[in-house]
């Protein structure tokens, strides 16, 4: 059976009046988390993975796609209005989009940011049903040595270009692999790291894991730092746009679905590389370039677009190749591994009605994000006025019960606060959380694959480099991982200082800091994911 027809066959799945309701509500949940600061859809996605127990498969990762974009889009509207980016990839949207609100065009970065989404998020999603079908062809014909060197590309890359500085990315992947190896050895059956306690010889259930990375951690940085008085609101008005905003929008928001895309379907991953791309792109080509810096809609437009793009393109690897690239792909692959289905190449095989139903259901979510969001833009700012208390109380409270409804065990709650503490450590040294929870996730398979490899070679260690695809990998790593230090040898040659590390990290852009706390009480943080991470 074709691509087409599959696809068909999945709307026929999605548009049924369940799931139709499932992604109307995961849509709406998703804008809601993603416009309250500190929330996003990982961590909404993480406290529903215990109600999601005896839901139906294909209903439950609708309603997650649905949660997955919509709080895409909305951690646009706090940058915008409140100037507090959830996430590094929406702070090039905070530095003009919070401009333009200044300056009374509020309505006019929504529209944009809407539209552009929805028009990134249906190609980006076109793209998807193309594109995924060919890499899983590929992934069938690759063997476990160049499976695993694919694993390792994936966490170094994202680790590389996450967090302050390359060393903080690699010791959050440190803390995710080790909590990974906690349990029994898969091919000795002897303890690891579980310190004579009998319940965690079947390892950290990733529930607990990133229910307390998520809203534990995150809930003890806010208790720690926000005071507790309600943000102020901008008015927001009807959300449309002019004929000069359309004229200035439409090519940034194709150029911004080409680099977001991309970058999105990689092992890489991550939409922070192209926003930040796709902003110097407008300003370069801008006919306005002295708005830039003073709210240009090209600004907002632009990034926008490279973010929800990236968003499809993080299901292909996911679903291609089981490998998440964000924290919320995580979630959704660790949702499929609690259901007994194994993510990877042949999961398209194996379950094909479910595939084609989670990827319809993304055209279906995209377009119901436009349809709410227009006209509901003004709602969305005043859930902001919740007061933070109310707001994490309720929080702590979901996660402790949803942690403990895992296994029904006291030991859940004592590892949900125990790693819930290190999430604060981790926010409070600016560690970046995603190669903590790609370390968890990945650590048990790569390890499968790593084990398989040393059985082919007879334990030589040349097995982990037998086949060209695996060479090529591991070259490309090399590069990697040594082209800062090229790049800072050749510009000490020619007499120019060296870029830090800190200084070319892309999620370390900051927003001005005239402008930094203006109309928020909630300190401008991206050195820690929180959004694309959670986002």
């Amino acid at each position: 059976m074709d691509t087409f027809n599959l696809l068909m066959d999945g709307f026929a799945s999605a548009l049924t009046p369940m799931n139709l309701l499932f992604a109307f509500a995961g849509v709406m949940l998703g804008t809601a988390v993603g416009v309250l600061p500190g929330i996003g859809p990982a961590m909404a996605v993480a406290l529903l993975l215990p109600v999601t127990y005896g839901m139906e498969t294909s209903s439950a990762l609708i309603m997650f796609a649905g949660i997955y974009y919509g709080g895409m889009y909305g951690g646009s509207t706090t940058s915008i209005l409140l100037n507090t980016p959830g996430e590094s990839a929406t702070v090039i949207t905070a530095i003009e989009g919070h401009k333009m609100a200044k300056a009374g065009r509020a309505a006019q970065a929504l529209a944009t940011a809407a539209i552009g989404s929805f028009i990134a998020g249906t190609i980006g999603t076109a793209l998807l049903v193309t594109i995924a079908p060919f890499v899983v062809k590929f992934a069938v014909s690759i063997g476990d040595p160049s499976y695993f060197a694919i694993m390792v590309l994936a966490l170094i890359t994202v680790t590389a270009v996450l967090g302050s500085s390359k060393i903080r990315g690699f010791a959050s992947l440190g803390l995710g692999l080790a909590i990974g190896l906690v349990g029994a050895d898969p091919v000795t059956a002897q303890d690891r790291l579980t310190f004579g306690i009998p319940t965690l010889v079947d390892g950290l259930d990733i529930v607990v894991v990133a229910v307390a990375i998520f809203a534990i951690g995150e809930a003890l940085w806010i208790a720690a730092h926000l005071r507790t008085t309600p943000a102020k609101t901008i008015p927001v008005g009807t959300p449309w746009m002019g004929k000069e905003d359309w004229k200035r929008s439409w090519k940034p928001w194709l150029r911004g679905t080409a680099f977001g895309f991309p970058f999105g379907a990689l092992p890489a991953g991550g939409a922070e590389v192209p926003t930040f791309l796709s902003y110097v792109t407008e300003k370069k080509l801008s006919k306005h370039p002295e708005e830039f810096g003073h709210g240009a809609i090209e600004g907002v437009a632009g990034p926008e677009a490279a973010n929800n793009a990236s968003a499809a393109g993080t299901l292909t690897p996911m679903l291609a190749l089981g490998l998440p690239t964000n924290a919320t792909a995580a979630v959704m692959l660790a949702f499929l591994m609690m259901k007994g289905i194994q993510p990877g190449p042949l999961l398209f095989e194996n379950e094909p009605e479910l595939v084609w139903a989670l990827i319809a259901s993304l055209f279906i979510g995209n377009t119901l994000l436009l349809l709410i969001n227009l006209p509901l833009a003004p709602m969305w700012a005043k859930l902001l006025k919740i007061p933070r208390p109310f707001l994490y109380a309720g929080i702590l409270f979901f996660a402790t019960l949803g942690a403990f409804s895992v296994n029904m065990q006291a030991m859940d709650l004592w590892m949900l606060l125990l790693i819930g503490l290190l999430g604060f450590a981790l926010r409070r040294f600016g560690l970046p959380v995603l190669p903590l929870i790609l370390g968890v996730i990945i650590c048990p398979m790569a390890e499968v694959r790593l084990r398989k490899t040393f059985q082919l070679s007879n334990g030589d260690i040349s097995g982990l480099w037998s086949e060209p695809l695996a060479v090529g990998i591991y070259i490309l790593i090399a590069v990697l991982l040594s082209l800062p230090l090229w790049i800072a040898l050749f510009r000490r040659l020619r007499g120019k200082p060296a870029v830090s590390e800190d200084a070319i990290a892309i999620d370390h852009i900051e927003v001005p800091s005239d402008e930094a706390g203006a109309g928020s009480n909630q300190p401008t943080n991206t050195s820690g994911l929180k959004g694309s991470d959670k986002k």
